[in-house]
């Protein structure tokens, strides 16, 4: 893991950017195409911004996967992430992109829609994941205690209490009781198997995930310590979300 601390959440954002479309660019170079792991919520609002304004991607070469749905929200729903992914990102391309997979958390049969899913990511491996880090530090909706050990594709996880506090904090929901119990989620194993991870984290409410996934011990009771683990990850923060390292970085 390399640590790379912006000068603000924009900055932050550019590097992050600048990564993501520099794995982009050299899988399409090498095999004619990039597939690509994006990840929703309000860390991600400045970095797919950079991302879609990134030049010399050809985005009708890209193959997109997203890591998280809630179960049952419909996709007129504001906290829906497939509205999210085709409002912030999928619509903002300069091209349209070559196809991009979205979970459908209304499936009426959830084991077809995960086996659907994970026969779509098999067919070739994932070129980058851009993910976040969660105030419980969760890592897609994998929160603690995550299971590191499934070779499944997708899992419907239960969510958390602070996970979900985490969603009526950042205004998608108006109480905890309107959160959903559950949701489709991306493995970790899936996404650690990505050859490059990009990590986006601001914000001073999650310093002390960063803390523990940068510098603590790998486990799973804060799923983002696996990060650690991996070759060619880089974990982009701002001064708030790295206030409490000690490290040189």
């Amino acid at each position: 893991m390399k640590v790379y601390i912006g000068k603000d959440k924009f900055d932050m954002a550019q590097k992050a950017a600048d990564m993501a479309a520099d794995k982009i660019r050299e899988a399409i170079a090498a095999r004619g195409e990039a597939r690509i792991i994006v990840a929703t919520g309000a860390s991600q609002f400045e970095f797919l911004e950079a991302l879609v304004k990134e030049p010399g991607i050809d985005w009708t070469k890209v193959t997109g996967f997203h890591l998280d749905e809630y179960v049952g929200i419909p996709v007129t729903h504001k906290a829906s992430f497939r509205g999210y992914m085709r409002e912030r990102f999928v619509a903002k391309t300069p091209q349209p992109m070559k196809v991009f997979n979205e979970v459908n958390g209304e499936a009426a049969d959830q084991e077809a829609e995960i086996a659907r899913l994970e026969a779509l990511l098999r067919v070739a491996p994932i070129d980058v994941a851009c993910v976040g880090i969660g105030e419980n530090g969760h890592l897609a909706f994998n929160d603690p205690p995550a299971d590191f050990d499934t070779n499944r594709a997708y899992l419907v996880v239960p969510l958390d209490h602070k996970c979900r506090m985490q969603q009526v904090g950042e205004g998608w929901f108006p109480t905890v009781d309107d959160v959903p119990t559950h949701a489709f989620s991306m493995s970790i194993k899936q996404i650690m198997w990505s050859k490059s991870i990009v990590c986006t984290c601001p914000d001073t409410r999650k310093a002390d995930a960063v803390k523990g996934a940068v510098e603590g011990p790998i486990t799973n009771m804060l799923p983002s310590s696996i990060l650690q683990m991996h070759p060619d990850c880089g974990m982009f923060l701002d001064p708030a979300s790295a206030a409490k390292l000690t490290g040189s970085y």
